[in-house]
């Protein structure tokens, strides 16, 4: 076959490379949901430690679970999971300024304006208070509350222990006839025709065979980059970290339902915590630090017990060219790398994976297929890494020379233009396919310190007594609501308590 752009061979048999939390979810989704007319191979080497450091989520997980049947409370029970309504920013807008990006929905928009366009003429007659006290989510993080309640919008994610999500997804792909083949990787097999992976030989001789190939194989990127040489778009000069620390500690005191990100000099440090123990780490920028400068940094700044080494993860932020080329999809690490500020690194494993089954290649792979698969993974990672970089950029910190370069780098365009929007005319679009919606740009840039210069004229339709009034009543409803969930650890040790 001469075409090396296509495979109309039928697609009976999908080898997974790599497991850790990509691949355990790629093989429970395939087995449970394609089962029945494909043959699903998982290889991966014990010897081979995954990162598995990203152990916090967002609330997409929920569609993910929905598909599989997945039971929240057994599902946090086995991953020693807790909830999580936001991230805390500490020290980003400003040394000592904090703000959180909370889950949930602002307000109460009308047709013509988001809900910030009331706020926005309230700050200014001084009849408001802050941003997060009309959402649900940021009261209850600050306050340390949670509930599950019978129709409740699924406004939660989760921190959880990603080496057990791995394990209990394993055991759901087990259930439904996953092959999981213990080896390494030796060398990759490619059609002297058209290129496309014919198989992988493993350390022991063994040879497995596919039709389609899943690279699960982390930031290695074996079949993808190794192999077919798909190329990489580099985004460090626009995220400039490199670098992590990661340890886990004891637990001090109780889980809140957030994740912390604190700035410090040269990057962040992340907290989060888990039922019985917490989950640390220092992201940096290496042209500012060296790693015993990071690693001490971060044990001045921890709470409780170590229990285990803090060990340096080195990545470099960007993305695949490709993120399906020939017959091989990079899912994970491999497909690249957005750094998990805004925890967005397992929503990415996640949509992949149900992209893939959605376009699923039964009779064949085909270019449109590919093309598809491609533009749709690009503009979802372009939308993500605008969303990151706007943390680092829209900063007022001069403080140090990494927040001085980030303050100054060139960003894209496609970012300074919903800056600019918002800044001239208080407004935030989304489009359907985008990930973070008008809340989250809001409260972000609110956070970092852009204030709109204008509000929407319908405002106005509103005098000040009726204005008063409508933000009064939606902060009285939310305090109303929030105040009847339980404290947050509560309701875990009730809910789902913890099984390791």
């Amino acid at each position: 076959m001469n075409d090396t752009k296509s495979s109309m061979k039928p697609v009976k048999k999908v080898v997974i490379a790599g497991g850790g939390t990509a691949g355990w979810m790629a093989a429970a989704a395939l087995t449970k949901l394609l089962g029945k007319n494909i043959d699903v191979t998982l290889v991966e080497s014990d010897a081979i430690p995954t990162v598995g450091v990203g152990e916090a989520t967002i609330p997409t997980l929920h569609i993910f679970h929905q598909l599989l049947g997945i039971k929240e409370q057994d599902f946090m029970a086995a991953t020693n999971a807790t909830f999580k309504m936001g991230i805390s920013f500490e020290n980003w807008r400003d040394v000592k300024q904090d703000y959180i990006h909370s889950f949930g929905f602002l307000g109460q928009d009308c047709w013509a304006a988001g809900f910030q366009h009331f706020w926005l003429k309230g700050h200014q007659r001084g009849i408001v208070s802050e941003i997060g006290d009309y959402v649900p989510e940021h009261l209850a993080a600050r306050e340390g509350r949670f509930a599950v309640l019978a129709n409740q919008q699924l406004n939660h994610a989760y921190h959880l222990d990603a080496g057990l999500y791995a394990k209990y997804l394993r055991n759901i792909a087990e259930q439904h006839g996953i092959n999981r083949i213990e080896g390494k990787i030796d060398n990759v097999n490619l059609s002297k025709q058209n290129g496309f992976i014919e198989s992988l030989t493993l350390d022991s001789g063994k040879i497995v065979e596919g039709d389609l190939f899943l690279d699960c194989t982390g930031f290695r990127g074996l079949l993808i980059e190794n192999a077919l040489h798909t190329g990489f778009d580099d985004w460090s000069h626009m995220l400039p970290c490199d670098s992590a620390i990661a340890v886990q500690t004891e637990t001090v005191g109780k889980p809140v339902p957030y994740t912390r990100s604190i700035a410090h000099d040269a990057g962040w440090q992340w907290r989060i915590p888990l039922q019985n123990r917490t989950g640390n780490g220092l992201v940096f920028c290496s042209k500012y630090m060296t790693d015993d400068e990071a690693i001490a940094k971060l044990r001045e700044n921890l709470v409780g017990k170590l229990l285990n080494e803090p060990r340096v993860i080195k990545f470099k932020t960007g993305t695949r060219r490709k993120h399906w080329n020939k017959n091989c999809i990079a899912v994970g690490l491999s497909s690249g790398f957005i750094e998990p500020l805004e925890s967005t690194s397992i929503h990415l494993f996640q949509r992949a994976i149900v992209r893939l089954m959605q376009m699923f290649p039964s009779k064949g792979i085909n270019q449109a297929d590919i093309e598809e698969f491609n533009a749709q993974t690009k503009f979802e990672h372009d939308n993500i890494k605008d969303f990151i970089i706007l943390h680092y950029h829209l900063t007022e910190r001069e403080d140090t020379p990494f927040w001085r370069y980030c303050k100054t780098m060139e960003i894209p365009d496609s970012l300074q233009h919903r800056m600019d929007l918002f800044k001239q005319s208080g407004r935030v679009f989304k489009r359907a396919e985008e990930l973070f919606g008008e809340t989250s740009w809001v409260q972000v840039m609110l956070g970092q310190g852009l204030m709109p210069e204008q509000y929407h004229p319908i405002v106005d339709q509103m005098d000040d007594a009726e204005l008063d009034n409508f933000l009064t009543h939606i902060k009285s409803s939310v305090k109303k609501k929030v105040a009847a969930w339980p404290d947050h650890y509560d309701f875990l040790k009730h809910y789902c308590k913890t099984s390791v």
